[in-house]
């Protein structure tokens, strides 16, 4: 059996998704490896048609499905991953792409390691660089301590990142999807505390390194996008954790927002009316005692 599948969600991005999938094809023994590569095109504006092109010429299974609406990405990797059948499922960004031309062969091993067999990991995330730069992109990296982590080669962490990871098909088969209500961000961490409780545990391997194609200063989101962001980790607080993180991570968060939005107050204040819902409309679902210790051995943090 073919061991990896890769997702893909893209929106108005057809150049860079035609450079992914051609770093994809030029994978060392990519078509002894790959089930498939799921392209999900969330309903962008822009023509994809030399994606499509490209892909009529390959031999590779790469599946391009176009959305009849912006899913979003906790969506698009929903209909993504219940379409993906290897055992490994390799999620990259669409604006982002392999370092290493036998980067598949070594997420292909990287689960039947000592290190994975050891500590039941069903998750590993990459090292990420800048693709302008060549630097470690920081907001890429699974540690907030992020000097005293970045020259480890391998270690144990809470959460992991989006722009470039693997997880096992068995954990998200155990764990469930990622929540249907978030349209934007913190959907992995959301999935990482069900994983964690399911007694799986989350590594960081730096063999993989994947170039990002942001710009160092970020993207600077709408201050709706920030707001999602704020709240949705509120929610993610309240559903897994004591209620005193739930209580720091808005407040924390609240603040956040009033900075990287310069006071837009109106939503300001409806992210606070948002927030106080979440009470009477989540369900709080607590990670166990020895989650909670777990996450404390590997550092991580849940104040915020």
């Amino acid at each position: 059996m073919k061991s990896l599948s890769i997702v893909i969600i893209t929106y108005n991005r057809p150049e860079d998704v035609l450079l992914l999938l051609h770093n994809i094809a030029a994978q060392e023994q990519a078509a002894e490896l790959l089930e498939s590569v799921i392209i999900i095109d969330n309903h962008s504006d822009q023509p994809y048609d030399a994606v499509q092109q490209f892909i009529a010429q390959q031999s590779l299974p790469f599946q391009y499905i176009r959305s009849e609406e912006n899913l979003g990405v906790a969506r698009g990797r929903n209909k993504a991953i219940e379409l993906a059948k290897a055992p490994v499922i390799v999620t990259i960004d669409d604006d982002a792409y392999f370092k290493d031309a036998d980067a598949l062969l070594k997420i292909d091993s990287l689960f039947r390691s000592d290190f994975a067999q050891k500590n039941n990991v069903g998750v590993f995330c990459f090292k990420v660089f800048y693709g302008s730069t060549g630097a470690l992109q920081e907001t890429a990296f699974p540690h907030k301590k992020i000097k005293e982590y970045r020259d480890k080669k391998e270690f144990l962490s809470s959460y992991y990142i989006g722009c470039g990871h693997a997880i096992l098909k068995e954990v998200y088969n155990r764990a469930g999807e990622y929540p249907t209500d978030f349209f934007y961000g913190m959907e992995e961490y959301d999935l990482s505390y069900r994983i964690l409780d399911l007694g799986y545990r989350i590594a960081y391997n730096s063999s993989v390194a994947i170039i990002h194609n942001e710009s160092p200063k970020g993207r600077t989101p709408h201050a709706s996008k920030m707001q999602m962001l704020w709240v949705n980790k509120s929610k993610v607080a309240y559903r897994y954790l004591p209620s005193i993180y739930f209580i720091s991570t808005a407040v924390m968060w609240s603040l956040q927002f009033l900075l990287k939005t310069n006071f837009k107050l109106p939503l300001f204040f409806e992210g606070w009316r948002k927030i106080g819902q979440i009470p009477s409309t989540e369900q709080k679902n607590p990670i166990s005692t020895d989650t909670l210790k777990y996450i404390k051995s590997v550092e991580g943090r849940m104040w915020y």
